[in-house]
């Protein structure tokens, strides 16, 4: 199964690299993690015109991502999921030999398009993070669901 994991920022700091990093290197064989990274649109201020922004993203987005995969947006306004939740839909993407496309967007949100074209919309929480660190938590969720279809004790419950 191939996850590619779409994000709009670049120059994350150093410390999101290195977490990025030491999760993406204990991923068994049998799960590939790609993380793409998709240069911001320039933004003026906090203003209106920052939907063409996200328009800017959307095509960039849409340029990267794997048109047979499902796609997974993720937004503050998504369904909450558990990782055992996180780990039933890896464990039937697995069965049905179906890849990931993960998607996150940059300052101002995804643009309304993806989060219709996608298949579904999640949140990592209610609560509001960088998207660097959206990117190292949904790295070491994927990790850790990877960890329970595997049996491997570093999930506990």
């Amino acid at each position: 199964m191939k996850i590619n994991i779409i994000s709009v920022g670049h120059k994350p700091p150093k410390w999101t690299e290195d977490g990025c990093r030491e999760y993406l290197k204990r991923f068994q064989r049998d799960l590939s993690i790609t993380l793409t990274e998709i240069k911001p649109a320039f933004r003026i201020g906090d203003t209106d015109k920052n939907h063409l922004a996200r328009m800017k993203e959307k095509d960039r987005i849409l340029s990267k991502s794997n048109k047979n995969a499902d796609m997974i947006a993720l937004d503050e306004s998504g369904t909450q999921t558990t990782t055992n939740e996180l780990a039933e839909l890896l464990t039937h993407c697995m069965t049905e030999g179906r890849d990931l496309d993960f998607v996150i967007g940059g300052a101002d949100g995804l643009a309304p398009e993806i989060k219709m074209q996608a298949d579904k919309t999640i949140s990592l929480s209610r609560m509001t993070y960088p998207h660097a660190l959206a990117r190292l938590i949904l790295i070491e969720q994927l990790y850790r669901t990877q960890c329970i279809i595997k049996n491997h004790p570093y999930h506990r419950e």
